[in-house]
This record gives C-alpha cells, sequence and structure tokens, in this order.
C-alpha cells in the first residue's frame, strides 16, 4: 500500500550549472540542424571545461532519398556554422568569467557522420516504417499535486531557481553568477504538500554585493524575498530550515569549477525522483531517438490523463527496439488513484498518438522543429506550451476524447 503520509525531496540545478551548460550546446547543435533539414539526425555530446567546449557524435542532415555527396554538402556546412551559435548560447547563459568565457573559450568539434548500420535501421523504406533510434524504455508521469501536474518538491525547485535567474539577467542582483543549485524537501499529509521542511540553496556569486564582501548569510538575505516569493501562502513556516551556501563562498562555479558533460541530469530533467525514469538523456538528440520522443509522448498522454480527472497520479511505461517500428509494451499505473480500468488505457492512449511509433509521436507532437535549446534547463516537464511548437508535449488536449473513454 502507498503512503499518504511522507517526507520527500528534489532537487534542480541552474542553466549556468556546467551539466546545463553542455545540455544547452547540446542542443543548440540539435536545433541548427533542424533549422535547415526537419529530417536530420543528431547525437551530440558535449564537454565543458575550463575554458574548453568540445563537441562530439554523430550527424546527417539531408533527406533520406537525396545522394551522399547532397548528404555530405550539406551536413559539413551545418557543421560549420555551429562555433558562433554555441558561443551565443553561452554568452545567453551568462558567462563572460575568466576561467570561462563565451568568446575566449577554445572550440574544439568532432562531429561526424551517423553510422550507416544505425540509419539502415532507423530509416523508413518502400518495405518498412521508420524504426525506434535505439531499444529502451522510457516513463511518463503526472500528479495533481500542483498546477503543472508535476511533482511539488522538483517544481518549487525549478520555480527557485528561474527566478534567481531572472533577476540576475536583468541586473537586479548583479552579484549572482549563472551556477546555482536548489533543493526542496517538503511535508506530505494524505499525498498533499502541507510544509516546506527544508529549503537549500547553493548560487555562485560575485566577490562583492554592492560594497560588502559576500558572505553566505549576504547571500542567504539576498536571494531569501526571491525564494519565498515562489511558494503558495503558508507553506513556508517557522519550522523551515534555510541553508545557503552551506559550504562557504562560492566565486568559483561554472565550467571553471566543474567539468560539465551532456545528459548528467536526467532526474532534474524529469520528475525530481518521483517517477521511474528508463536511464536515456534527452539533450543532443534528434526526435528520431526515443530516449527523448517516447519519453515527450509518454508524459503527455499522462498528463492528459490526470487532467481529464481519469487519476490522481498516473505512470506510463513503453518500450522499443531498435530498428522497428511498433512498441514492444504500454503498461499505465494509476497508484490507485485511479476512475478507470488502466488496461482499458493501456488499449486506447497509443491509438490517439498513432499506434505511438517513432514517426506517429513525431507528427503528432510536432517535433521536428528547432524548439530544444529551450528544454535545456529547469525541466523539460511542467512547461507551458509556445507558439513555435516548443513543449508541445505539454498540451492538454486529450482531454475531452479521454473522457469519453470513462
Amino acid at each position: 500500500m502507498s503512503r499518504s503520509n511522507y517526507i520527500f525531496t528534489s532537487e534542480s540545478v541552474s542553466e549556468g550549472h556546467p551539466d546545463k551548460v553542455a545540455d544547452r550546446i547540446s542542443d543548440t547543435v540539435v536545433d541548427a540542424f533542424l533549422s535547415v533539414e526537419p529530417e536530420a539526425r543528431v547525437a551530440c555530446e558535449t564537454l565543458v571545461t575550463t575554458n574548453r567546449i568540445v563537441l562530439a557524435g554523430e550527424v546527417r542532415a539531408g533527406k533520406p532519398g537525396a545522394s551522399k555527396l547532397e548528404n555530405k554538402a550539406l551536413t559539413k556546412e551545418i557543421v560549420r556554422s555551429l562555433e558562433p551559435k554555441v558561443r551565443q548560447a553561452v554568452k545567453e547563459i551568462g558567462y563572460e568569467q575568466k576561467g570561462f568565457h563565451w568568446a575566449k573559450a577554445k572550440f574544439a568539434c568532432f562531429l561526424h557522420e551517423q553510422s550507416a548500420h544505425i540509419a539502415q535501421g532507423v530509416d523508413a523504406s518502400d518495405k518498412k516504417d521508420e524504426g525506434a533510434g535505439d531499444q529502451g524504455i522510457m516513463f511518463g508521469y503526472a500528479t495533481d499535486e500542483t498546477p503543472e501536474l508535476m511533482p511539488a518538491t522538483l517544481q518549487f525547485s525549478h520555480n527557485i531557481l528561474k527566478r534567481l535567474a531572472e533577476v540576475r539577467h536583468s541586473g537586479e542582483c548583479a552579484a549572482l553568477e549563472p551556477d546555482a543549485k536548489s533543493q526542496v524537501t517538503l511535508r506530505y499529509e494524505d499525498g498533499r504538500p502541507v510544509e516546506v521542511l527544508k529549503i537549500v540553496v547553493s548560487h555562485q556569486h560575485a566577490k562583492r554585493i554592492g560594497l560588502q564582501l559576500a558572505t553566505p548569510k549576504r547571500v542567504h538575505d539576498l536571494i531569501k524575498p526571491y525564494v519565498e516569493s515562489v511558494f503558495p501562502e503558508g507553506l513556508i513556516t517557522k519550522r523551515t530550515k534555510w541553508m545557503v551556501n552551506p559550504t562557504g563562498r562560492f566565486e568559483i562555479g561554472g565550467p571553471d569549477g566543474d567539468a560539465g558533460l551532456t545528459g548528467r541530469k536526467i532526474i532534474v530533467d524529469t520528475y525530481g525522483g518521483a517517477a521511474p525514469h528508463g536511464g536515456g538523456a534527452f539533450s543532443g538528440k534528434d526526435p528520431t531517438k526515443v530516449d527523448r520522443s517516447a519519453a515527450y509522448a509518454c508524459r503527455y498522454l499522462a498528463k492528459n490523463v490526470v487532467a481529464a480527472g481519469l487519476a490522481r497520479k498516473c505512470t506510463i511505461q513503453i518500450s522499443y527496439a531498435i530498428g522497428v517500428a511498433e512498441p514492444l509494451s504500454f503498461y499505465v499505473d494509476l497508484h490507485n488513484t485511479g476512475e478507470i480500468d488502466p488496461a482499458k488505457l493501456e488499449l486506447a492512449l497509443p491509438e490517439l498518438i498513432g499506434g505511438a511509433t517513432p514517426r506517429a509521436v513525431r507528427e503528432h507532437l510536432g517535433l521536428n522543429r528547432p524548439v530544444y535549446a529551450r528544454t535545456a534547463a529547469y525541466g523539460h516537464f511542467g512547461r507551458q506550451p509556445d507558439n513555435e511548437g516548443g513543449f508541445s508535449w505539454e498540451k492538454t488536449d486529450l482531454v475531452d476524447e479521454l473522457k469519453s473513454l470513462a
């Protein structure tokens, strides 16, 4: 039996965290390819460290029916255009530090053509539909404990860092630097968050706040009002424990303080530990990679189930084999909160998105667009769909259809 009274914690990291810098760069590469060729293939890994940016991985531009020479020429052209885009991404995050500077960091690109053996399994042909880009399991989750239908511990952790990024970028808090982490611990009663027990924020800062040397207490006093503003009234109490820069001064940060790699914050990117994870990262991958597109589809379906009032919580798992279009399995768990038989949803939900094949998922959610750099920080889920097609998996346009099932 699931517990209704418990304590739970989730963390988030800012856009300036080294791993998130790497994610942002990798997704900038994805967007660069998709903006030229919507059918491009990208698997880009990024390493960032002290004044160095390194790209590696496999790419291919051009449609499967085009000649090899045409595809190679287009691929090389896009690769040559990447450096200024990557530097602009780092600039937008805010890195102009001695140890990591958007204009001065050394740039190296080792992207090469996608393996022909992988391509033959993924590409569609006269005899088969487009196959999954890899084997694996993917999960989606939704819960009604927040308006975003996300776990509250994670949503509040994201919101803290988003708010602090806003005041940093605007200049309102000029002493704040890009690298930061947050962590929120909530007490739950009857499955609902009722009290914030602990708030942890580690935020990189300048040597001075105004005319005074920056200390943990001064950083605490600077950021506390902004942090408090993201919580509903009453959740923070006298018992709430605050820990701001608990190790002391935090001046050396970002890739200069710790190397960053693409795909190392998969729990931050998804559900903060409140739901299972299949293990595959999102950033740097084009939407034929089911690690990304199928996880988006599972979130889309789970969110619509909860938004339709069919359950308070919903977890969905889907699995694929490389080169095979049809899912191997589809599983729904309503956590004993459902108003409908999960087995009925297991039959109906895949059909709402064309059988949940990789191509059907991409077409239903419009994933072949350059919309991925915006996903690289503050979570891929719990966001608002935008006019350019970003976060299309957050739409709740299946609600009426799902209500009719019940």
